[in-house]
């Protein structure tokens, strides 16, 4: 075929095309309406914009191949463009292909009577050709409506991180959780570094990782080298923080306690943050530890919650039982934990000193005959004398 019977051929496609462009787009919606489930479920005014999207569609590739497809069509704006954002968010990357689909069904089965005669198979062609820039064109879009997306939601994690730092946690800040998709239950708080010559979003989609294969929900924010992270999710802390632990950089990973949901996550943070920067008094500490478990550390630091914790919870309950279980105590962590030692300097017998020890450990979680709570115990005794001396001198 000569080029003068193509062009010619072309043009008498091209008005065939024209006169029947009309009937496309309703002829596409019937066919949608009978082969995806999908679509029959949509609202009314979205099928309608579907179908505007499908004549957008169909009236780009006349316009394209009128042009002798000298110029690659604009899919994004001319068919993509005339829809709402809003329906992105309606049909997932994998409808649209269904609706291309189905629309290249309805533009194929009249092709003979769209195409000029000897111009089917290069009406079949441009069809071929048109729909692969369209199928292109679609993900494009949704490549760039999900970089947008995903860039939204990393700046609503680290607004949702700052506010439960800086104890801000309000509905204002609960609405943001919520647009993220966060609705679980208790949370945890945890507290680590991030690793060295990375990107703070890399550490992030690494926690986010971890935490799924978990099964738990995560919102991450990385401030300078600290990266702090919300766990949400009905699971033991240290079980959750574990693949979190390994996803961080070099040092100490610190879990906060565990609350009841993120309103109450401020104390959880306040603990693992207290935690992580008082962690380097005790370089053995295991990977990842519990808040609880540094609160000598945190009290040396300054920490005022730690120091009222071994205050009220361990330093009081004691002071309540009586001073022969101070004392006992007192004298067992001097003489270097020595029964016989304490036994002596008290006159009692070793089993009576085993036995206020034991209630000790009773009263406080904390065995006195256990190093690490050995150090604990000390330094509650200074701090709850510490306090004694302050309530005699207000007093």
């Amino acid at each position: 075929m000569n080029t003068a019977n193509e062009a010619e051929i072309r043009e008498q496609t091209t008005q065939r095309l024209e006169k029947a462009m009309g009937t496309f787009g309703t002829a596409a919606l019937t066919s949608m309406e009978e082969q995806l489930p999908w679509f029959r479920r949509m609202p009314a005014d979205q099928r309608s914009w579907i179908g505007l999207v499908a004549q957008a569609g169909i009236a780009a590739f006349v316009e394209w191949f009128k042009s002798n497809e000298r110029s690659r069509p604009a899919i994004a704006g001319e068919v993509f463009g005339t829809a709402p954002r809003e329906l992105l968010r309606s049909i997932k990357l994998q409808h649209t292909i269904d609706m291309i689909r189905v629309i290249i069904d309805v533009v194929e089965t009249r092709l003979d009577e769209l195409a000029a005669p000897g111009g089917e198979a290069q009406l079949r062609e441009a069809i071929l050709r048109y729909t692969r820039d369209v199928a292109f064109g679609a993900a494009q879009v949704y490549a760039r409506a999900a970089e947008t997306r995903a860039a939204w939601d990393a700046r609503l994690e680290a607004l949702v991180v700052n506010a439960v730092l800086r104890d801000e946690v309000d509905d204002g800040m609960h609405s943001w959780a919520a647009a993220l998709g966060w609705t679980s239950k208790p949370v945890t708080v945890i507290a680590g570094f991030t690793p060295e010559d990375e990107e703070p979003e890399v550490t992030i989609d690494q926690m986010q990782l971890a935490a799924r294969r978990a099964r738990a929900d995560v919102l991450a924010g990385v401030q300078g080298h600290r990266v702090v992270v919300i766990v949400g999710g009905d699971t033991d802390p240290m079980e959750a923080a574990r693949p979190i632990a390994a996803k961080c950089g070099p040092g100490p990973v610190v879990v906060g306690p565990q609350v009841s949901d993120l309103y109450e996550s401020t104390s959880s943070a306040r603990a693992a943050v207290a935690g992580l920067r008082a962690a380097a008094g005790w370089p053995d500490a295991p990977r990842p530890v519990l808040a609880t478990e540094l609160l000598p550390e945190r009290a040396l630091d300054g920490d005022d919650e730690a120091r009222r914790y071994l205050v009220d919870s361990v330093y009081n309950p004691m002071l309540a039982a009586g001073a022969p279980l101070l004392d006992t105590l007192t004298t067992y962590l001097e003489q270097g934990s020595s029964l016989e030692a304490t036994a002596r300097l008290l006159f009692v017998h070793p089993n009576t000193v085993r036995y206020r020890l034991r209630r000790v450990a009773e009263l406080t979680g904390l065995a006195p005959t256990d190093g690490r709570n050995a150090f604990t115990l000390r330094i509650a005794l200074v701090l709850g004398r510490f306090h004694a001396r302050a309530a005699r001198t207000t007093g």
